[in-house]
């Protein structure tokens, strides 16, 4: 009975170190260090909360970024969903085309976000980009994109959608195939149309999908940094500013490792009540 007890903890073994060394271990480094100050040329001393009562007391650059970040997170995570859930029931059938599709929405993905920032910085380059020539040539005026406090937050949004959309269809895909066609056949001899289908049949079954999807865009997005370090450098005047790029300047342009640890450990603990929340509203009720 012990050996059976054991045996699993003995495959699992490998990973919980990993996690412990990788994972646990820095979060439990970043939240002492938050509780610390260390000056130019000496030795950290505890300083408890002080990092903190600043950060929400007396530090406007920190609400701004946080504020920056919750309006990028409400924006670019629903469009996740809604967007790789359209593409999912749109390519969800047998024809020869589908495979192409499914293949060109999800290559994105597959390359690195530092090459994405690069590509899409030249490409809405506000004076000699690709989608600027190409709205000249249909009579439209040149847009600053990147360099616009108006709309710098926008082409985030869009180059992280672009990115990221065609990895989350995959799942939804996964998802709407395990949906058994008997209850589709069901619905059809009852008389149901293909959007009741959709809204009574197919997104209730893929409750848990779509908890899985919310929770890691949200969990990935929060932590958003190689575009608005590539692209914006968090401006135009603090638009991009979102708090892990604000938590790197910190850390090692203002050398201030105290309050880049706390600004860090506030974000983890966002990303923990968001997710707990998103996946309680987002509970599964149907099985299939």
């Amino acid at each position: 009975m012990f050996k059976e007890k054991s045996t699993p903890l003995l495959f699992l073994a490998p990973a919980i170190v990993l996690l412990v060394i990788f994972k646990l271990f820095p979060i439990g480094v970043a939240l002492w260090e938050s509780f610390r100050f260390t000056p130019i040329s000496q030795e950290s001393i505890f300083v408890g909360l002080e990092n903190y009562e600043f950060l929400f007391r007396d530090d406007p650059v920190f609400w701004n970024s946080l504020l920056v970040t919750l309006k990028y997170n409400l924006i670019i995570n629903p469009l996740n969903v809604v967007v790789a859930l359209a593409l999912a029931l749109l390519l969800n059938r047998s024809r020869p085309y589908v495979p192409f599709f499914r293949s060109l929405y999800f290559l994105p993905s597959a390359i690195s976000y530092t090459v994405v920032a690069v590509v899409w910085g030249v490409m809405l380059d506000p004076y000699y980009g690709l989608v600027n020539s190409l709205l000249a040539k249909l009579g439209f005026s040149a847009q600053p994109f990147f360099s616009s406090p108006s709309q710098s937050l926008g082409s985030l949004v869009f180059v992280g959608l672009w990115r990221s959309v065609g990895y989350w269809m995959m799942f939804y895909l996964a998802g709407l195939q395990n949906i058994p066609k008997t209850v589709y056949e069901a619905a059809d001899i009852d008389g149901a149309s293909k959007w009741q289908q959709i809204w009574k049949i197919t997104l209730p079954l893929l409750s848990r999908t779509t908890a899985f999807v919310l929770v890691s865009s949200i969990s990935f997005n929060f932590l958003t940094f190689a575009p608005v370090f590539i692209l914006t450098k968090g401006g135009p005047r603090g638009a991009t500013n979102v708090l892990m790029y604000e938590s790197y300047k910190s850390a090692f342009v203002n050398i201030d490792m105290g309050r880049a640890t706390a600004i860090s450990s506030i974000l983890l603990v966002i990303i923990i009540a968001i997710s707990f929340i998103s996946l309680r509203l987002n509970k599964a009720e149907y099985e299939y």
